[in-house]
């Protein structure tokens, strides 16, 4: 029992320390979004998008409301959003996406979590180009016509339709549209009324780097030091 314990303890922790980093993302995420376009929602995209992240996370409502009123407050921390590319072990390109309030700070940390484990921090455009930046909406299948709803996003610039599974092992079905028309295909589901998962705008491999297991654990290992960082919002890569 001692040994089932100590397991689910680790479990736990693990899952509270994962919760605790999707809400100090999605904190600065609010900062940045309510900074660029205000704190009103019916008119900011980019904080309706914020908020429907927050509800896929279980973000309570009192941190939402708490990063909106740093981002009007006099001692406003500006965060800039920066993207680090570099290579891992055995050749995977990763990209790096953070948000911080100390460049040096952060270039350092990434670099040295790079070296590390046998990476190598790249220039700007020297990983990017093997990905294609796209958004991407994860909705609940219930209630919804599949292949009717396909058709009529074709319009509004969604490119790929999928299925795919959530940490649960819930069906879910995920929609990809260029970066340039996540906006129009936000606003199409909006008036649907249909309210995705969540809302993302992710980079996208156009090919993947086939590894086997050993290979995949060094890999992990980076990008595990990465995603633990404050200033790193999100890794992502072309493992295969």
């Amino acid at each position: 029992m001692g040994r089932i314990f100590e397991v689910r303890k680790a479990t736990m922790f693990a899952r509270w320390d994962r919760m605790a980093k999707q809400f100090t993302r999605i904190g600065k995420e609010i900062i940045i979004a309510v900074k660029a376009g205000g704190p009103d929602p019916g008119t900011n995209a980019a904080l309706r998008r914020c908020f429907q992240n927050a509800r896929s996370v279980g973000m309570p409502k009192d941190r939402v409301e708490a990063a909106i009123k740093r981002a009007q407050g006099k001692e406003l921390v500006n965060y800039d959003e920066i993207l680090y590319e570099g290579y891992g072990p055995h050749g995977v390109a990763l990209l790096v996406e953070t948000a911080t309030d100390n460049h040096v700070r952060t270039v350092a940390n990434v670099k040295s979590y790079f070296n590390r484990e046998n990476g190598t921090l790249g220039n700007s455009g020297s990983v990017s180009f093997q990905f294609r930046k796209m958004g991407v909406f994860k909705l609940k299948p219930e209630g919804l016509n599949i292949e009717e709803l396909e058709f009529e996003l074709i319009d509004f610039g969604l490119e790929e339709m999928g299925e795919s599974a959530d940490d649960a092992g819930n069906t879910i079905v995920v929609l990809r549209s260029a970066f340039t028309d996540f906006g129009k295909l936000q606003k199409a589901l909006e008036d649907k009324h249909i309210t995705p998962i969540s809302a993302e705008l992710e980079w996208i491999p156009n090919t993947t780097v086939p590894v086997n297991d050993a290979q995949a654990e060094d890999i992990s290992k980076l990008i595990e030091r990465l995603e633990q960082d404050d200033d790193v919002s999100k890794v992502f890569h072309n493992m295969g």
